[in-house]
């Protein structure tokens, strides 16, 4: 990790963070696509780049997030930096779970499933030994559940690290669908 990953990481947990790195997602965004998900958040940590549908424009909605890789899937939380309302990405997936990822300049067709008790016990740990700062998040949120999803590619694809040092996951698992 930079040395500048990881005083991101330590200053992640601050409000004030959250509010000027919200400021920067359109320009963190356009990066991403014109680099088709090879640099998203500045290569800091595990980014891709998520496009839904809209669900009330039926419009392609594209968002930089950070991720951890489990298994042949990405792992993605709608924390919206704490904020009390989720993130319309994560609106959009409940709505309709066929979605597509940019990663590493691969984009992948996915279909993502919201994840509950053990398993996001599990991907929960993995999330935070990414980005500790997810606590504070949830302290922030008031209340509001905060989801996890596990993006789970339709056809071949998978991580750009498979196996890497997050990559678990195994028959047995049980993941609930949307």
């Amino acid at each position: 990790m930079s040395v500048l990953g990881s005083i991101t990481r330590r200053v992640g947990r601050h409000r004030w963070f959250g509010t000027a790195v919200r400021l920067l997602v359109p320009a963190d965004r356009a990066l991403g696509r014109l680099t088709r998900g090879r640099v998203v958040a500045l290569g800091l940590v595990p980014s891709l780049l998520i496009t839904t549908t809209g669900r009330r424009s039926g419009q392609p909605r594209c968002n930089p997030l950070l991720y951890v890789p489990d298994g042949d899937a990405y792992v993605v939380v709608g924390s919206n930096w704490g904020q009390t309302h989720q993130p319309a990405w994560a609106l959009n997936l409940l709505a309709e779970p066929s979605a597509e990822v940019d990663v590493r300049g691969r984009r992948i067709p996915v279909r993502a499933e919201v994840v509950t008790g053990a398993e996001r016990d599990r991907l929960w740990r993995l999330l935070v030994t990414e980005w500790p700062a997810y606590e504070a998040y949830v302290e922030r949120a008031g209340g509001r559940e905060i989801r996890i999803f596990r993006l789970v590619p339709e056809v071949g694809g998978g991580p750009a690290n498979p196996g890497g040092p997050h990559g678990r996951g195994g028959p047995g698992e049980r993941r609930h669908p949307l």
